[in-house]
């Protein structure tokens, strides 16, 4: 099987299409060197017929496909299991943006494009695209739609699926889906790309898509303050929102812990002299005086004793500054070694109880390991992790009571423990507490109907029978 379904990938897709498996070791194990598998090789096809014929190989020698993106995920989506023979299938060589539509307000690109390649693309037409994250360089657009990723920009403009018009789809055996409509309204029936959206390459493999750009803020001011206590964290956000309705654009949760971490590694200046538990990162956009807007804002908020001090960056050099405090938040980057990690959303007004309840919780059960949270409050998105730094091995002894306690405190708080990154293999089992069965069975139904011999990403997202 391993020399056929080789031979036949590296023919039909020609120089540089094939690359056997002693050539992809970076490509088996996740960023976060958590999960690591094993493949037959990679496929890296150059255009929607290679992906299908591809494809169409794969399935007549009843060997599996795992679909992977820039391998930015948190959950192991992208990290083929090896339970059974595998291609690792990149669309890397899919990375032509084929057309902008300043007048549609659209841009129609292949999946291996890149975030950073289509914001870039965007503002070349005095557009945005909106969809960022620290990844931006790396993450593709297909890996985006699978995984339905968010970012700091969810607050206004929503997850990557309220940026899909249209998409088009390699299904398992083989046959292209054409659904590139870019149609802002089409109720000509079930509205099919939502299925692959967020479908983590479990029943297609998105090849291209149409995707939204937006109106260009002619400005944007960010500003950082120091809260006074956790507990003004709704109070603020809300007087954020109100003070100029639609201009809230990010509203970005950040401990002094981390903070710290990266100030120490960067040589980076605080940006108030205020040292706090607890930080706000936000960015107001839209007309040209919007940078007046959010000083009266947080003149409210200092009077209101919301926060005790903040700055709002006056150069791009300091508000690059004051988003790198943000991107490089990353626990394991600050402090290294195992962690209990989470990628979890709960109602965005919950957000400071939550973090109480899970503190205390982290507290009874692995005394003196440390909470670790930062995200994005205006969507209830919390990257939320537990740490020991120097004590890997009792962290590592309480993890499953901690994951247990964490993801049942998730779901009393209305909560999901799989804000942005998909379940993965990581989260694959333990999202059964988080769904009721009949949702599952919705779910597997929509598998078998469309991928029956279980080809596309086996072992990924859905729980066992």
């Amino acid at each position: 099987m391993s020399p056929g379904v080789a031979t036949a990938l590296a023919d039909r897709l020609g120089p540089g299409g094939w690359l056997p498996a002693g050539d992809i070791a970076a490509h088996l194990t996740d960023f976060r060197k958590v999960f690591t598998g094993s493949a037959l090789g990679m496929a890296r096809p150059t255009s929607t017929d290679e992906v299908a014929a591809a494809v169409r190989i794969c399935a007549d020698l009843g060997v599996a496909i795992t679909t992977q993106g820039g391998n930015t995920g948190l959950s192991g989506g992208a990290i083929p299991s090896g339970d059974r023979p595998t291609v690792l299938l990149s669309l890397a060589r899919m990375h032509t943006i084929e057309a902008v539509n300043a007048a549609r307000s659209t841009i129609t690109a292949q999946a291996g494009v890149t975030i950073e390649a289509l914001q870039q693309e965007a503002v070349a037409a005095d557009r945005l695209f909106a969809p960022d994250w620290g990844a931006r360089g790396s993450a593709t657009l297909g890996g985006a739609i699978a995984t339905n990723a968010g970012g700091i920009n969810v607050l206004r403009y929503g997850n990557m699926r309220e940026q899909v018009l249209g998409l088009e789809v390699v299904l398992a055996d083989g046959r292209i889906w054409d659904g590139l409509r870019a149609l802002p309204k089409d109720n000509s029936g079930f509205d099919l790309k939502q299925l692959f959206i967020a479908g983590e390459g479990t029943i297609g493999i998105v090849t291209r898509a149409v995707v939204r750009m937006h109106s260009l803020p002619t400005a944007h001011r960010t500003a950082f303050a120091a809260l006074r206590s956790l507990a003004n964290l709704d109070e603020l956000f809300a007087l954020a929102r109100s003070h100029s309705p639609g201009a809230l654009s990010a509203f970005e949760l950040l401990p002094e812990i981390g903070v710290a971490q990266v100030v120490g590694r960067y040589g980076i200046i605080r940006p108030v002299a205020a040292v706090a538990d607890w930080y706000v990162l936000l960015r107001f956009s839209g007309a040209d005086r919007i940078g007046d807007n959010l000083l009266t804002m947080l003149s409210t908020a200092t009077d209101a004793g919301l926060v005790l001090d903040a700055v709002v960056a006056e150069t791009t050099a300091q508000e690059d500054n004051l988003w790198l405090l943000r991107d490089e938040l990353t626990a394991t980057r600050s402090f290294g070694g195992f962690g209990v990690k989470y990628d979890l959303a709960v109602p965005p007004d919950r957000i400071a109880a939550f973090l109480r309840t899970a503190s205390d919780a982290v507290e009874h059960i692995s005394p003196g390991s440390l909470p670790y949270a930062f995200g994005h409050v205006g969507d209830g998105n919390l990257h939320f992790t537990v740490l020991r730094p120097g004590d890997d091995a009792t962290l590592e002894a309480d993890a499953g009571d901690l994951r247990a306690a964490i993801d049942r405190i998730v779901w009393d708080f209305d909560g999901t423990i799989s804000a942005e990154h998909g379940l993965g293999r990581e989260l694959r089992d333990r999202i059964a507490g988080q769904k009721p069965e009949v949702e599952l069975e919705l779910m597997r139904r929509v598998k078998r109907a469309l991928d029956p011999e279980g080809t596309l990403n086996p072992g990924v997202m859905l729980p066992d029978d």
